[in-house]
């Protein structure tokens, strides 16, 4: 996902005016039934403001779900509490934020309508939210060594791995749960990815 571009003609409130407005066009009628048109009348500005910013629809909607998604996580993330190993935060705030991605208005309209907007960061290469992810992650996990809450490892690769894993419970539980039984349910599922991560990570 492309990251949100600045140059001399705006600022960053001027752009999150912008990506607030695309989020309620999304919201109401899905990507592809948007249009740049649309975005400027909601976010009271011309289109040629926008096009000097972003060349098309699908790079908004990218720097949007940059946005969002970044703003999820690092809500998810809990803060550092005395007696609370860093392990213990990684996998609360993992565990967290695939529930709090799954119940995310914007995120749940575009797998439901504009599934194929994310196939790109699944299939062929990562995008910027999930970079920032990986930095967030690295970090906790260098911090986890340390306190030797998680077991020795290559940082980056191990960061990898466990975005991999919540990827995964994040854009398919659904596929796998069945909701009137509650030994199948979502939280079920989402105790047994709990477990995976305490297993993966526990020196």
């Amino acid at each position: 996902m492309t990251p949100i571009r600045h140059n001399g003609s705006g600022g960053g409130s001027d752009n999150d005016a912008v990506l607030d407005a695309v989020r309620d066009c999304v919201l109401a009628v899905g990507v592809r039934r948007t249009t740049l048109a649309d975005v400027a009348r909601r976010a009271g500005v011309s289109r040629m403001t926008l096009y000097r910013r972003w060349p098309d629809l699908r790079s908004l909607v990218g720097d949007l779900m940059t946005r969002e998604w970044i703003a999820v996580a690092t809500g998810a993330m809990p803060a550092a509490a005395p007696g609370t190993g860093t392990r213990t935060r990684i996998v609360d705030g993992l565990v967290a934020g695939v529930e709090a991605f799954r119940a995310h208005p914007l995120f749940r309209k575009i797998v439901d309508v504009d599934p194929e907007l994310l196939l790109p960061y699944v299939l062929d290469r990562r995008g910027a939210s999930q970079e920032a992810l990986l930095a967030l992650l690295g970090e906790a996990l260098r911090e986890g060594h340390a306190d030797g809450s998680v077991r020795p490892g290559h940082p980056e690769r191990q960061a990898r791995a466990l975005l991999l894993t919540v990827q995964s419970f994040t854009l398919s539980l659904r596929t796998m749960t069945d909701e009137d039984d509650p030994e199948l349910d979502a939280a079920a599922f989402l105790g047994e990815l709990r477990t995976l991560l305490e297993r993966t990570l526990t020196p």
